[in-house]
């Protein structure tokens, strides 16, 4: 696409029960509260510092890419057990952790004993969408916690920043989605930012990122591996803490800061999907909503499977 056209758009398995147990009214009885105790938790957060929002929708990714949306991130490694918090896509880039234990708590006292980290995690990652701007839906809930943790699952599962069009497609379709979903939930990287280490051989190495950005993105990401690697940049050029469609906009001008996020306009199947996005904002709502909800259906533990967690951190 040249500089013109560029301008143009921007002025332009398991036991697991089955999802069917999940219900967006699952709570209307036994803890009607839980979503404006969330929701208060997710707002002052967001307002104390408006990154925490884009956190928490990605501790929600990172947590359904593995075992399933059973809240197996949000545990400690102890003595005896090890977590998925210090596998490679995690270790030292998930955040919010103590944003998801002040909400337990606040839940706690308003309905003991009732309410899961899992369910907490995935109405938390809705409210922060919304809180920024972006769409709203109905919660399905009714997920319990598990006992268990995948390490391995979290370095294989989840989709790494160097990832190609075919490598993400199939680690999404191992989850049961889409490559249209894995486009539409791509567009969380509306908000939020990324390490250097990310996205450093993306500026540095990569011929499909716009020259002047590269630059831009190397002055703050020094070329030498351990150099820098914790700075961060946004993941959105232009409205980092909005959520809308500014985010494909970019792509289309070879602005993408992850190689990840400039596959999904390279030149392949997925192009088009991308215009439309751009061409209707709308249109990227109701997909990303669709793609969050079939997101948050993977593999859940329901009835008497898995547990509530008195603490997030921890088994009971």
């Amino acid at each position: 696409m040249n500089q013109l056209d560029c301008r143009r758009v921007i002025s332009c398995f398991s036991t697991r029960s089955p999802t069917k147990q999940l219900s967006t009214s699952f709570y209307s009885s036994s803890c009607p509260g839980v979503y404006d105790a969330v929701k208060s938790v997710m707002k002052s957060a967001i307002a104390t510092e408006q990154r925490m929002g884009a956190s928490t929708v990605r501790l929600f990714f990172h947590d359904c890419f593995v075992q399933g949306c059973d809240a197996s991130l949000l545990l400690d490694d102890t003595a005896s057990f090890q977590g998925e918090k210090m596998a490679t896509p995690n270790n030292g880039s998930v955040r919010g952790f103590e944003v998801i234990d002040t909400i337990k708590t606040a839940v706690e006292k308003v309905c003991p004993g009732v309410v899961s980290c899992a369910d907490i995690l995935a109405i938390a990652a809705r409210d922060s969408v919304v809180i920024l701007g972006g769409p709203n839906w109905d919660v399905k809930v009714g997920r319990r916690d598990s006992t268990t943790a995948s390490f391995s699952g979290a370095n294989n599962n989840i989709p790494p920043p160097t990832s190609g069009l075919a490598n993400l497609t199939s680690l999404f379709a191992a989850q049961g989605l889409s490559q249209k979903d894995m486009v539409a939930l791509s567009g969380a990287h509306t908000i939020g930012q990324a390490r250097c280490t990310n996205f450093r051989a993306h500026v540095y190495n990569d011929t499909n990122i716009d020259g002047t950005f590269a630059r831009t993105r190397q002055s703050g990401c020094p070329r030498s591996s351990g150099s820098g690697d914790n700075n961060l940049a946004p993941l959105d050029l232009q409205t980092p803490t909005v959520f809308e469609n500014n985010y494909y906009k970019n792509l289309v001008c070879n602005k993408g800061l992850l190689h990840s996020d400039q596959e999904i306009f390279n030149g392949g199947a997925t192009d088009a999907q991308v215009q439309s996005y751009i061409n209707s904002q709308s249109t990227f709502f109701s997909d990303f909503v669709t793609g969050m909800i079939k997101m948050g259906d993977i593999t859940p533990l329901t009835g008497s499977n898995g547990q509530i967690r008195k603490n997030c951190r921890r088994i009971n």
